[in-house]
């Protein structure tokens, strides 16, 4: 898988994945990305910004930009007060991520981890390059790169339904 380099098929390697909730929709995240998680800080809105960037903070006198990652996947404005900011590093940029929880750490092995599914178009591929179940939980892996780095609108409700659909197929 491109976006897991340490996770190759037929490998016994394991890779950290951070379990996170963004609305109703699960995610995992690589932990070799993440930084830290914070408690949400005042953030200052920039003008022009991109519609998913809530803004910046000011985190220990560094300028971080922060997305809301219900507004970049188009979920239901938020109404819970139990949010927190992952602070990520992309690319050697430092970038903070509004989410509604990051529940736990779990250690999944490359079998573990599915492709994303084949009938999904190529761009919607590439934000979520593979699945895995945790708890009856199906967990979507983000690629941040991509999803940072594209102004193409995500839709997660049809991308969860089609990966829904092909991990009942499997």
């Amino acid at each position: 898988m491109k976006s897991l380099p340490s996770v190759q098929r037929g490998a016994v390697d394991e890779i950290k994945l951070a379990c996170l909730r963004v609305g109703s929709v699960f995610y995992a995240l690589d932990i070799m990305k993440i930084r830290e998680i914070i408690r949400p800080e005042p953030i200052v809105q920039v003008p022009r910004s991109p519609l998913y960037v809530d803004g910046v903070i000011n985190l220990r006198k560094a300028v971080i930009p922060v997305v809301d990652l219900r507004r970049r996947f188009g979920s239901e404005p938020r109404d819970e007060p139990h949010e927190r900011i992952i602070i990520c590093s992309v690319d050697c940029r430092i970038v903070g991520l509004v989410v509604d929880e990051v529940s736990e750490v779990v250690a999944f092995t490359s079998d573990e981890i599915q492709p994303a599914p084949y009938y999904m178009s190529s761009w919607e591929s590439g934000f979520f390059p593979g699945v895995c179940r945790h708890k009856g939980n199906l967990l979507l892996l983000i690629d941040l790169r991509k999803i940072l780095s594209s102004d193409q609108r995500i839709d997660v409700s049809l991308i969860q339904e089609q990966a829904l659909e092909g991990a009942a197929k499997d």
